[in-house]
């Protein structure tokens, strides 16, 4: 037993931890959501990871992302949540890539070498084209709806796009999915209604960061519980792969 995930095979076995070493996810956007799925993902085992984002981590990341510390600020978000994968599992074979996914960049990223790609990313345009790429791969995604302007974690939940309500951003991904043909997309979201933010207190932010189109308010359990969400689905997924719906309750 490897000590250092005895208590995760305590729990799913032996074999299923192989599996899990055996995997190589991709993660797109390692920021409040995205940096807490690198972040679970590292600590369950898993043993490739991909970091794509080309943020850099910055004071006002401090409130609710577990990659910003003030000794990372000004940092590359990928290579400080590598640096943390690392020092959690020296074994885990950690990428990170500077730069957004975009069409100038989806080159680089060859979906078929992943057994699962997780989406953290928050454009619409970005995720569409990730759940493409995905779909055509063959490769399974799952992807994070909105968690800005939002106080309840205890409100996300797991869901097919077609069946998601109030959320904002899954309003538009349906219309969207179901435009591409799109026929099923596994998501995590959020029933509770937006929080609309203090006027002027935006205003000072769009004024801090004018090259932001969108700035939500955001705390530290809110987005860190959609990640985790995230994260544990993953593991999931990746160990019913293969099994039968009687095998698979037990995880």
């Amino acid at each position: 037993m490897n000590e250092r995930f005895s208590r995760t095979e305590l729990l799913l076995g032996r074999a299923a931890m192989d599996t899990l070493r055996r995997a190589r996810v991709a993660v797109f956007g390692v920021g409040g959501v995205g940096g807490y799925v690198v972040e679970a993902l590292a600590r369950a085992g898993v043993g490739a990871l991909e970091l794509i984002d080309s943020d850099t981590v910055a004071l006002s990341n401090l409130n609710r992302q577990i990659i910003a510390l003030h000794s990372t600020i000004g940092q590359y978000k990928v290579d400080a949540a590598a640096a943390r994968v690392r020092d959690i599992n020296p074994d885990c074979a950690v990428t990170p890539y500077r730069c957004f996914f975009l069409p100038e960049t989806e080159g680089q990223f060859d979906f078929t070498r992943y057994d699962y790609v997780v989406d953290a990313i928050d454009t619409v345009t970005g995720k569409l084209a990730l759940v493409e790429k995905a779909r055509a791969a063959g490769t399974p995604i799952i992807c994070a709806m909105g968690a800005g302007n939002k106080l309840h974690p205890e409100r996300f939940e797991i869901a097919d796009i077609y069946d998601t309500s109030i959320c904002p951003l899954a309003r538009v991904m349906r219309k969207e999915c179901k435009k591409r043909g799109i026929e099923h997309l596994k998501v995590v979201y959020s029933k509770e209604p937006p929080i609309t933010p203090d006027p002027e207190l935006e205003a000072a932010a769009r004024r801090e960061s004018p090259d932001r189109r969108d700035i939500p308010g955001s705390v530290s359990f809110t987005p860190s519980a959609a990640g985790l969400i995230l994260a544990g689905e993953v593991v999931r997924d990746l160990l019913c792969a293969g099994k039968t719906a009687k095998e698979q309750e037990t995880l």
